[in-house]
């Protein structure tokens, strides 16, 4: 019996060993992490995105009006309708694409068909046709159209505007203005009466409504919209935590409800109280092993499939907006960089499901890139 005991002690010790050995094997274990090409917005390739704008924001056909009809005399063309942003497909792709030739003409003084684009961006958004754009907003069933997704890319095309030192830009700002100052007070409007925020990864997703609009008003000194949008921020977000980001991509998603949510509160939150409350939202994003699958697209003619395009590359202007000047999480930085890569050499050359839209979200995608 005795040494019955003594067989099993030294079992039971050597199992100990024997696990613990295991243990410190794998907290020893160094996890390779790959690190992607840093994509570069250079001349070459702002050449490039720019034919999808310039082939798109003059072509009225196919087109998606997304209007409610209230008599024949909505029954117009799309030009008819919004002399200014009627190509593109739709109205806001149509403001992205404005957006996007004015991103890159202020960056990219050498950009070819230079003089082509400047005197397409002020043919369409000439004064005249300003002000048949902003009579649309008052039209019965028009006050909540576009709401929240295209209203901020018009604040963003405002701010880009407001931003670039040139003659063309203080003409296009000065065009724009009236239609700015509209969603200005569209936003002033809604976001008091908005009890809970929508948290989708298509259009009406509140957080990226929030941050283009926070970004303008911060870039421009609208105080009113600024504090607005970070009372409202907090309101929606400041509690929240576990992020279910395993569950993204949805099949059809161009936003990352997760990633959005905290790229906005990394922009109303101090750097210190921003820390606590991103452990808390996503504590896996510190892991210097954190990673997360790029969305796969099966069909770029599907225009909605397509979509999963554009959630690489508006995950990528989140991760690298939550790693800006917090070193702690300057590893998101690559995550950012593999996801800009999978979807970048696809977009140009493409169908025009995609072509209409993606060059705007590659564009600011890489305009997030922060060069060493």
């Amino acid at each position: 019996m005795k040494n019955y005991f003594l067989l099993c002690f030294a079992l039971s010790v050597l199992s100990c060993n024997t696990s613990e050995n295991k243990t410190t094997t794998i907290s020893k274990q160094k996890i390779e992490v790959k690190q992607a090409i840093m994509p570069i917005l250079n001349l070459e390739e702002a050449n490039r995105l720019a034919k999808l704008p310039i082939d798109c924001i003059q072509t009225e056909y196919p087109n998606k009006l997304n209007q409610v009809i209230g008599s024949d005399e909505d029954l117009q063309s799309p030009q008819d309708l919004h002399p200014a942003f009627y190509g593109c497909f739709d109205w806001h792709s149509a403001v992205h694409g404005h957006w996007s030739l004015v991103s890159l003409l202020k960056q990219f003084p050498g950009l070819n068909n230079r003089e082509k684009s400047m005197a397409m961006l002020l043919e369409n958004m000439s004064e005249e046709n300003m002000k048949i754009e902003v009579s649309y907003f008052f039209g019965k069933h028009n006050a909540s159209w576009e709401r929240t997704y295209g209203w901020a890319w018009l604040l963003k095309l405002a701010e880009e505007l407001h931003s670039w030192d040139d003659p063309v830009a203080r003409t296009l700002e000065a065009n724009l203005q009236p239609l700015t100052d509209l969603i200005v007070g569209k936003y002033l409007e809604f976001l008091p009466k908005l009890n809970y925020p929508i948290r989708v990864g298509e259009h009406p997703n509140t957080a990226f409504g929030l941050s283009f609009a926070y970004d303008y008003a911060k870039t421009v000194g609208n105080k009113e919209l600024k504090s607005l949008i970070e009372l409202r921020a907090n309101d929606f977000y400041n509690n929240d935590a576990g992020c279910p980001l395993s569950w993204e991509p949805s099949g059809f998603d161009f936003l990352s409800p997760c990633l959005e949510e905290a790229a906005l509160m990394k922009r109303v939150l101090s750097t210190e109280n921003y820390k606590t409350w991103i452990n808390d939202f996503l504590p896996q994003l510190k892991r210097k092993n954190f990673s997360i699958e790029t969305g796969k697209v099966s069909d770029r003619t599907d225009g909605k499939l397509v979509h999963l395009d554009g959630v690489n590359f508006s995950r990528a202007w989140s991760l690298n907006e939550i790693a800006k000047d917090i070193p702690e999480y300057n590893h998101l930085k690559n995550i950012a960089n593999q996801h800009i890569n999978y979807s970048l050499p696809s977009i140009v050359g493409d169908s025009y499901e995609g072509g209409h839209w993606l060059g705007s979200f590659a564009i600011y995608a890489l305009n997030s890139v922060e060069r060493d």
